[in-house]
C-alpha cells in the first residue's frame, strides 16, 4: 500500500517558495545571538592579555567589536528587508556585485567560513566535556594516520567534536518553527547562565578590576590590539547569520530590522558584563595566558563546583550555538543550489517538513569532517579573515544598491546612512589589514582558497541545469 506521504525523491521541492515563513521577532533574535555566542567568550580573554595585559584595552576591543557588529546589523536590516530571501550575505554580493562575487562568497563559506566556525565551536565543546569525562579530551589519541606530507592525528576529544556536530545538524531536520523555538530556549538558557558569572563575582569576590596600566609596556600596543581583535571578531562572529533565513522570517520588514537591533546589543551588554565578571574574580596577571578564562574564573569563585559549573555552561552554550548556525547557515548551500551553482541535492526540501534536508545533512558531514582535522586557534584564524572580508564587502554595498537603484523598495532604511554603515566599513578595512599584517600565512592560505572559487563558480555554470540534457 502507498504511502500517503510523497517521499523526498518522489516530490522534490525547490526555492524558497517550498519555505514557510515562521520565525517571528523573539526567535529570530535568540537566533542572531545563538549563532554568536559560543565558545569564544569562555577561551578568548586570557589569551587577549597575553598579547595586551591592559584590561581596559581589552574591555574596549569587546566595545568595539560590539559597535561594528550593531553598525553591520543596523546596515544589513535594510538589505535584508529589500531582499527577503534565503542566502544572506551571498544574496546581498551577488544583487550588489553580481554573481561572480556573490559565489565567491557562498564558495567560501560553504568551504571555509561556516563549517569551519562549526567545527571551532565544536573543539570548544570536546574541550570542556572532557572536564567531566578526561578520557574524551583531545590528549587521549586513538588513531595515527601516516601521510606522504605527515601523520594525521585523530583524538577523542575531536571525535566527540565531530559527533556533536551531527547531532546538532539532526535537531534541525525538522520544521523551521519548532528548530527555531528549540533554538531560542537554549539560547536564553545560555544567556541568562552566562550574566550570572558576574553577578556571582561581584557577590564573592573582594576587589575591583584592575585599571592599570592603560597602556601597557609593549612594543606595538596599536598592533597587539589589531591582534587582539582578531579573537573579538571571532567572538562576534555569526551576528549576520540571520539574514540568511531571511525567507522564513515573519513580516521581514519588521522582524529582521528589530532582531539585528536587540541582538547585537544584547550580545554586546552581554560580552561586557561577563568581561567585567572575570576582571572581578581574579587579577589579570592571573587570567593572563589563561585558555579555559571562565573555568578557572569559576574554581576561583565556588571552587570545584564552580568549574563544573562553568564547563557545563560551555557545553550548553557550544552545543547550542552549532544547533542555531547549522539551521541559518544552511540556507546558502540551498540558495547556491536553487540557482544551479552547488549540488543539486542541497536544492531538496522536505515535503512534510519544508526545511533543507539536503543541505542540513551535507553541511553536517563536511563540518565533522573539518573537526576532525583541525584545532581551535587554526580553525578560527581562517575563519575571521575570510568572514571580515566579505562582510565588509556586504556592509559597503548598500552604497552601492542606493546609488544603483535609488527608487528600490526599502521597507527600512539604515538609521544613521551614511555614517553608521561607513564606521564598519572603516574599522573592519583596518582589521582586516591587522589580520594580513599579523597573519599573513593564515591570510594568504584565506585567500587562495577563495579564488580557488572561479573555477568551481565556471563549471557548474557551465553544467545543465536539472531536466536538461548533459
Amino acid at each position: 500500500m502507498p504511502s500517503s506521504t510523497p517521499s523526498l525523491e518522489a516530490r522534490p521541492l525547490t526555492g524558497d517558495a517550498a519555505l514557510v515563513r515562521a520565525i517571528g521577532l523573539w526567535p529570530a533574535t535568540m537566533l542572531l545571538v545563538g549563532n554568536v555566542i559560543g565558545s569564544a567568550i569562555f577561551l578568548t580573554t586570557g589569551t587577549m592579555l597575553a598579547q595586551l595585559p591592559s584590561v581596559p584595552l581589552v574591555m574596549l576591543a569587546w566595545l568595539v567589536g560590539g559597535l561594528l557588529a550593531c553598525a553591520g546589523g543596523l546596515t544589513l536590516a535594510e538589505l535584508g528587508t529589500m531582499f527577503p530571501r534565503s542566502g544572506g550575505m551571498y544574496v546581498f554580493l551577488e544583487e550588489a556585485y553580481g554573481p561572480v562575487v556573490g559565489y565567491l562568497y557562498g564558495w567560501s563559506l560553504l568551504l571555509i567560513m561556516l563549517p569551519g566556525s562549526l567545527a571551532a565551536v565544536a573543539v570548544g565543546f570536546a574541550e570542556y566535556f572532557s572536564h567531566f569525562v578526561p578520557a574524551l579530551g583531545m590528549a587521549h589519541v586513538l588513531l595515527r594516520v601516516p601521510l606522504f606530507f605527515g601523520t594525521w592525528t585523530i583524538s577523542a576529544g575531536q571525535v566527540v567534536a565531530a559527533l556533536s556536530i551531527l547531532v546538532a545538524v539532526a535537531m534541525n531536520l525538522t520544521t523551521v518553527r519548532r528548530a527555531s523555538g528549540i533554538a531560542a530556549v537554549v539560547t536564553a538558557v545560555k544567556v541568562g547562565a552566562l550574566v550570572a558569572i558576574p553577578v556571582v563575582a561581584f557577590i564573592g569576590a573582594r576587589r575591583g578590576p584592575d585599571l592599570t596600566p592603560v597602556v601597557p609596556d609593549v612594543p606595538n600596543p596599536l598592533a597587539a590590539f589589531g591582534v587582539i581583535m582578531i579573537a573579538v571578531m571571532w567572538a562576534y562572529e555569526g551576528w549576520y547569520y540571520l539574514a540568511f533565513a531571511a525567507g522564513e522570517v515573519e513580516n521581514p520588514s519588521r522582524t529582521l530590522p528589530r532582531a539585528f537591533i536587540a541582538g547585537t546589543l544584547l550580545i554586546t551588554v552581554t560580552y561586557l558584563l561577563v568581561n567585567v565578571g572575570y576582571f572581578v574574580a581574579l587579577p589579570a596577571e592571573a587570567l593572563k595566558g589563561e585558555v579555559r578564562v571562565a573555568e578557572r574564573v569559576g574554581l576561583s569563585l565556588l571552587g570545584p563546583l564552580g568549574a563544573s559549573l562553568i564547563a557545563l555552561l560551555v557545553c550548553i552554550s557550544t552545543f547550542g550555538n552549532n544547533v542555531v548556525g547549522a539551521l541559518a547557515g544552511s540556507r546558502t548551500a540551498f540558495a547556491m543550489a536553487s540557482r544551479g551553482l552547488f549540488f543539486r541535492f542541497a536544492a531538496r526540501v522536505h515535503p512534510a517538513d519544508r526545511s533543507p534536508h539536503g543541505a542540513l545533512i551535507g553541511l553536517g558531514l563536511f563540518s565533522a569532517f573539518l573537526a576532525l582535522l583541525g584545532n581551535y586557534e587554526q580553525l578560527f584564524t581562517y575563519v575571521t579573515f575570510g568572514a571580515v572580508a566579505f562582510n565588509t564587502l556586504g556592509v559597503a554595498g548598500i552604497f552601492l544598491l542606493r546609488w544603483q537603484r535609488p527608487a528600490a523598495e526599502r521597507p527600512y532604511r539604515t538609521w544613521g546612512y551614511p555614517v553608521v554603515p561607513a564606521v564598519f566599513v572603516l574599522g573592519s578595512l583596518g582589521l582586516v589589514g591587522s589580520t594580513f599584517l599579523q597573519r599573513p600565512m593564515e591570510s594568504l592560505m584565506g585567500l587562495l582558497l577563495i579564488a580557488a572559487g572561479l573555477p568551481a563558480y565556471y563549471y557548474w555554470r557551465a553544467r545543465p541545469s536539472e531536466g536538461e540534457p548533459a
